[in-house]
């Protein structure tokens, strides 16, 4: 049997992944240099481990697995096992995340897994038994064991390095030494929570070979890391995307171009993902249905999996959605920064841009009016540790949440990390950013309310079972001017740009491009000082009314380069669309087309760049052709950009083409909001404490909580902000979303907590959904 992501042509030659790659061209002299900047910027950047921590590590992992030997023993002999079977029991620890993959860090922690023979259980023996043995060693500190998880884990320092330890339990008796987890049949008989914890070493392995390039493919995963850091968008528990699907999206490119260095693999992985149909799956081999009957992602079966907003599916059986996390707000984060990215790549092309340029950090408190801020407080640091933690595995939920009773009209953007004021003991805050939808008519005075909504996200969180008398929360909602400054580094505050570049709400990269086309100039900044909230500076952290700014709109700022062309909504268009059967009849015309422009509509200098440059000669049409139907001789090199700024279009406009036939395949029927998601299910009939009924315009009443906290409201409207004098207690709030039916309780309102000031789909609308 071949590798499952091996794929036979019909010449007999062989490529990786699920469909053919879009070129095959060899590195420029350009990419040369490119990925050698790019190495040297990853260097400096501090991104290698040196070679004393390497050591280290190794030594950790030997010990780690000399004590997992020595705990299998122990408890063969508390069960009664002969000696024989307690000398011949063993345990063996693999590895797996960025530490497997080569892309780890310094001062990253190490994924690792434990797997033990079927008579060491998870429950007593290993969350029991194993966490007391490491809670003797002094060496061992911060443990922190996590027996709920949707993947059972437990946490610890090991001399210093921390260790993310899971554990599978096999069906045999005795781990062999040699033994090879990448075998479906290690699945046998196991159990969902040994299924998870032994998927992360498979997906991992079968990454490593399912890749043309493993030296190329950790060169741009570590980049693309970095990249997702900095702008703020690696996060799997915040709805971002972690280790894991960045690896997946990587690889994916690196099949799609085996034969490019690491600067180019960047470039065009935001060329691709751009463009990409979401929630068209991204898989790195087919879907295998297996033999175990074990379920997998299948959205023609699973109504869940239809739900999936950018689904990035595990290469090892059972094949998943790795991204499940992701919602239609982190979404919408993703895809303008993967636009942010193409438009800096293309500007470097014609060296208007750097990789400094691409690794600006994303000024998340500068980007909107409106945040919510939410304070954890308890009584120790073991005590906010766990608090913490379990709090930022439920924030999803709040974004999910205010999605679903908004109709999407309000947009969440979590921040990825969470923020300490060192003047106050055992304390911790996470930030969302708020917007309401861009390009929807405004009404003014119409309002959402999302003060019932924050109560049921606190309830949830208040389920916590290893609660204790410290541990609090507070949601509040604070104006931009009033962030706190121990969120910025060094406890200062930057001084504002008077005018800020905009892609969609979000900074973007001015052009200096005077042989490009600017679409569209930003004329819009994030906010102007003058729409900031004037209320008391005293009332500044309560919980106070919500009023998103409904004017805030923006033009896309988009670098065109001189083959391209802008439509009607302000995207950049290369060339014609494919239809939906992915007919390629006019590709090979299309490829001679694309040349005519290479700069502007100078035919002579076109001809003479030609003649001079005869081992780059953009006149080979079949070869572009090819490329972009999939078809043909494919090993035309890419075409070097000159720094004249004389931009080559026949191998992007054939990329353009090819990459818009792999995209173009049937979408996924989507449906946004279902009556009862499993994300939003409640942890209890104690928390579930709403009464509504609903009518056809979507409006409901809604009772709170015996707890609901105090707070004042100042009443926003969309157009103009209120003084002090708009200080006011609201009525009970109606929502413009029906609840989940269930029986009346008793309304204890007191004080509102969050209201918003924006407008309802269904009144905009004037349907119900």
């Amino acid at each position: 049997m071949g590798s499952p992501g091996l794929i036979n042509r019909s010449n007999g030659q062989h490529h990786l992944g699920v469909t053919e790659p879009i070129s095959l061209g060899g590195p420029s002299e350009f990419d040369v240099i490119k990925t050698q900047e790019l190495e040297k910027f990853l260097a400096d950047a501090g991104l290698y481990e040196s070679q004393e921590e390497a050591v280290a590590r190794e030594e950790v992992l030997g010990r780690l697995d000399q004590i997992v030997k020595t705990w299998v023993k122990k408890v063969g002999r508390a069960k009664g096992f002969n000696e024989q079977l307690v000398q011949e029991a063993n345990a063996k620890i693999f590895t797996f995340g960025s530490y497997r993959l080569g892309v780890h860090g310094p001062g990253a922690d190490i994924d690792t897994l434990c797997v033990g023979p079927r008579h060491a259980t998870r429950e007593e023996d290993f969350f029991i038994e194993l966490h007391q043995m490491l809670a003797e060693m002094p060496e061992v500190t911060e443990l922190h064991p996590v027996p709920d998880a949707h993947v059972p884990v437990m946490k610890f320092k090991f001399s210093g390095v921390s260790i993310d330890l899971l554990y599978a339990k096999l069906s045999l008796w005795v781990i062999p030494e040699d033994l090879d987890i990448s075998q479906d049949s290690i699945l046998q008989n196991a159990d969902e929570q040994t299924v998870r914890s032994l998927n992360g070493c498979r997906v991992t392995d079968q990454i490593l070979r399912l890749v043309p390039n493993i030296q190329n493919f950790r060169t741009t995963l570590r980049c693309m890391r970095f990249w997702a850091k900095r702008r703020g968008v690696y996060s799997n528990v915040s709805g971002f995307l972690g280790g894991i699907n960045w690896a997946l999206l990587v690889a994916r490119i690196c099949q799609l171009y085996p034969n490019a260095l690491p600067s180019m693999l960047v470039s065009r992985f935001f060329r691709v993902f751009t463009q990409w149909r979401w929630p068209n799956p991204v898989m790195l081999c087919p879907i295998e249905e297996g033999s175990l009957g074990l379920p997998i992602w299948d959205p023609r079966r699973n109504f869940r999996d239809r739900l999936h907003q950018m689904p990035i599916i595990t290469p090892a059986y059972p094949c998943m959605n790795s991204s499940y996390n992701v919602s239609s707000s982190t979404l919408r984060v993703m895809t303008e920064e993967f636009q942010r990215g193409n438009e800096i790549c293309e500007a470097m092309e014609i060296n208007k841009a750097d990789w400094n340029t691409l690794f600006e950090p994303y000024p998340f408190f500068d980007a909107y009016k409106n945040y919510l801020e939410i304070d954890i407080t308890a009584e120790n640091d073991d005590d906010l540790r766990k608090w913490k933690g379990w709090v930022e595995s439920r924030l999803r939920q709040l974004t999910l949440k205010i999605e679903k009773y908004t109709f999407n009209m309000l947009q969440c953007h979590p921040h990825p990390g969470d923020f300490s004021d060192k003047s106050r003991p055992f304390h911790c805050c996470f930030f969302m950013g708020l917007q309401r939808k861009q390009g929807v008519p405004v009404n003014e005075g119409e309002q959402f309310d999302i003060r019932l909504t924050v109560e049921e996200f606190k309830q949830s969180v208040g389920a916590y079972t290893l609660w204790k008398p410290g541990m609090e929360i507070q949601v509040s909602h604070i104006k931009r001017r009033n962030i706190p400054n121990f969120v910025f580094p060094g406890g200062v505050r930057p001084s504002r740009p008077t005018k800020v570049s905009h892609l969609n709400g979000r900074l973007a990269l001015k052009p200096k491009v005077s042989n490009v086309v600017q679409a569209h100039k930003s004329c819009v900044a994030a906010g102007s000082d003058k729409d900031a909230d004037v209320a008391d500076e005293a009332r500044k952290r309560e919980p106070i009314g919500i009023n998103v700014d409904s004017s805030f709109t923006s033009e896309k700022s988009i670098l065109a380069i001189a083959s391209g062309s802008v439509g009607a909504d302000g995207s950049e268009r290369y060339g014609p669309p494919i239809s939906p059967s992915g007919a390629t009849s006019s590709c090979s015309k299309e490829a001679e087309g694309s040349i005519k422009n290479i700069d502007g509509s100078d035919e002579t200098r076109k001809r003479k760049w030609v003649e001079d440059n005869p081992e780059s000669n953009p006149v080979n049409e079949k070869c572009c052709a090819a490329a972009a139907c999939g078809e043909g001789d494919r090993s035309c090199n890419p075409i070097p950009i000159r720094s004249s700024g004389i931009a080559i279009s026949c191998s992007k406009e054939a990329e353009e083409i090819a990459i818009e036939k792999l995209t173009s395949t049937q979408t996924i029927d989507h449906t946004a909001f279902p009556e009862e998601l499993d994300e939003l299910e409640e942890y209890g009939s104690a928390y579930q404490v709403r009464d509504s009924g609903g009518d056809s315009n979507g409006g409901s009443t809604a009772s709170s909580t015996a707890n609901a906290v105090e707070g004042k409201v100042v009443g926003l409207q969309a157009s103009h902000f209120q003084n002090g004098a708009g200080l006011e207690e609201l009525e009970p709030p109606e929502l413009p979303v029906p609840l989940p039916n269930g029986p009346p309780a008793s309304v204890s309102q007191r004080k509102p907590l969050i209201r918003l000031s924006l407008t309802s789909m269904a009144k905009t609308t004037g349907t119900s959904t």
